[in-house]
């Protein structure tokens, strides 16, 4: 289809620990992003989008202020700077794989703080300072929230009596003999536009099939493809047995009473499946992988 000549939306791209695995997603969202060494102005295959790298944590302001039509960067630093976007869409990554990342307060294994009701009168030191500071004022507690410039881990006890900080899966904490007290906030990677943008009907439209391309190259990350040949005999034995994703495609072979079936399904699931379905009368098993799934 040819493309209108004029139109451009810009978009952020996050600079850092969720560039290589976004840049991967759009890859296969169906965009060809390629990042020079020291460039910050990544060339897209797309002659409707200009993007620009940007940190995780400044996003949201660029967007905010109309800088950006469109950026990705996590749902934390859309708190941490209370900014005022259009959230267009979760899309649940993070540089170590697909789940939430979270905030956590820490603190030394021997520290007397057990719950967060503890840091009253204490130093906390965190990136996440104004998220931090208003959740903790919420509840009544006052503490001494200061910026932490980076290795957050390694301050207390000496500099913090607790930190707030970001984890997956919490190793990082542990090896530095630090314990968890209590998340503050979960996080997962966000798609968002500058409200004027939003309101742009092109933009919208733009917006809206990037958004629906991501979030279905997303679902395909954990899911597979498989095919099959069934013969009339065994076809409800088999139907009943398959967690399809929606009813199996079913269609009719040249060779009398047998079928092909075609189904989408967790791929966390097939080792397990594969051998029932061969039980089950499936024959010709085919499993292959996916680019994206649309409902």
């Amino acid at each position: 289809m040819r493309k209108k000549a004029g139109r451009v939306l810009s978009i952020g791209l996050p600079k850092g620990s969720l560039q290589d695995s976004t840049i991967k997603l759009f890859r296969k969202a169906g965009f060809s992003i390629s990042v020079g060494s020291r460039s910050y102005i990544p060339s897209i295959d797309d002659e409707e989008l200009s993007g620009l790298l940007i940190r995780a944590q400044e996003m949201a302001r660029y967007v905010q202020d109309g800088i950006l039509d469109l950026g990705l960067t996590g749902r934390d630093w859309v708190l941490e700077q209370n900014a005022k976007v259009k959230e267009v869409c979760p899309l649940q990554y993070a540089k170590g794989g697909l789940r939430p990342v979270r905030w956590v307060v820490a603190v030394p294994n021997d520290s007397p703080i057990r719950r967060i009701e503890d840091l009253g009168g204490r130093r906390v030191a965190t990136e996440l300072v104004q998220y931090t500071r208003r959740f903790l004022k919420e509840r009544g507690i006052a503490a001494n929230v200061e910026f932490s410039w980076g290795a957050t881990e390694v301050k207390p006890p000496r500099l913090a009596d607790a930190i707030v900080e970001l984890t997956e899966t919490g190793s990082t904490l542990h090896a530095n003999n630090l314990r968890i007290v209590d998340t503050i906030l979960e996080s997962t990677t966000v798609l968002i536009a500058n409200r004027d943008a939003w309101k742009d009907p092109w933009k919208r439209k733009k917006i809206e099939n990037i958004a629906m391309l991501l979030a279905g190259a997303l679902r395909a990350e954990e899911t597979v493809g498989l095919k099959m040949n069934v013969g009339r005999a065994d076809l409800d034995r088999v139907i009943k047995v398959l967690p399809a994703l929606q009813n199996p495609t079913i269609s009719s072979l040249s060779e009398a009473d047998w079928f092909s079936l075609e189904v989408i399904v967790d791929e966390k699931t097939v080792r397990e499946l594969i051998p029932v379905l061969k039980n089950s009368g499936a024959s010709g098993i085919v499993e292959y992988p996916l680019n994206k799934v649309i409902p």
